[in-house]
C-alpha cells in the first residue's frame, strides 16, 4: 500500500477552486448516484468541493455526513456551507487518527464519496470497513483515487480490500485523472 500522507490544510484552497471543474465537475460525477432525502457520507472532504454539489443534491430533507481529519478544513467547509444557506444539513464531524467518528450511522448510508483520500489513510482496510458499517445494504460507495498518487496495483489493492469488507464492484466509471470504481454493499443474506 502505498506511503500513508495527508493533504496539508492550506492546500485545501486550491481543490475547492472552481477552476477545478474544468476536470472535476461535481455535479456530472455525482448526479447519477445521489438523489434528494438520500444521506451521504463523504470522508475527507478538505473544504468542500463535492461536498456543496452533494448538499445541492440531497435537497432540503437530505444530509450530508463528513468526516475530516483537519480541523482547519472543516471549519473551512462549515463556513462555506453556512453562506449557502446548508449548515443545517451538514453533519460535521472530526476525525481521529484510528477512526472517522461516525457513531451513530451504522446502516444509516445511502451513498458514500471517497475522491482521493483512501491513499492518504494509514490502511485502507480500517477505512473500508468502517464505510461499509455505515452504508446500507445496497448502498454505493463511489471511490475515486488520483493516478499521480496511487498506482494500478495500489488501487486494485484497495479493491481486493473493500471486497472484504463485503464492498461488491459495479461499475467502473470513468472520472478523469482518476482510478474509480463504483462499489455496492452486499445485501444481507
Amino acid at each position: 500500500m502505498s506511503k500513508h500522507r495527508v493533504c496539508p490544510w492550506w492546500l485545501g484552497y486550491l481543490l475547492a477552486n472552481p477552476i477545478r471543474q474544468l476536470w472535476h465537475d461535481p455535479h456530472e460525477i455525482l448526479h447519477p448516484y445521489v438523489r434528494a432525502g438520500m444521506t451521504v457520507l463523504e470522508p475527507g472532504p478538505g473544504m468542500g468541493f463535492f461536498t456543496l454539489e452533494l448538499l445541492r443534491l440531497t435537497g432540503h430533507c437530505g444530509r450530508v455526513v463528513v468526516s475530516e481529519l483537519q480541523p482547519r478544513m472543516l471549519a473551512a467547509l462549515q463556513r462555506r456551507a453556512a453562506k449557502l444557506g446548508f449548515l443545517s444539513r451538514l453533519d460535521a464531524r472530526l476525525a481521529q487518527p484510528d477512526s472517522m467518528n461516525l457513531a451513530g450511522l451504522h446502516g444509516a448510508v445511502d451513498f458514500a464519496l471517497a475522491f482521493a483520500v483512501v491513499h492518504e489513510f494509514p490502511a485502507a482496510e480500517p477505512f473500508f470497513a468502517e464505510v461499509s458499517r455505515a452504508l446500507k445494504p445496497g448502498a454505493r460507495l463511489l471511490l475515486a483515487e488520483p493516478r499521480g498518487h496511487v498506482k494500478p496495483a495500489e488501487f486494485e489493492e484497495q479493491l481486493r480490500q473493500a471486497a472484504s469488507a463485503g464492498l461488491v464492484l459495479v461499475n467502473r466509471p470513468q472520472i478523469r485523472h482518476s482510478h474509480s470504481a463504483l462499489l455496492e454493499k452486499a445485501a444481507v443474506a
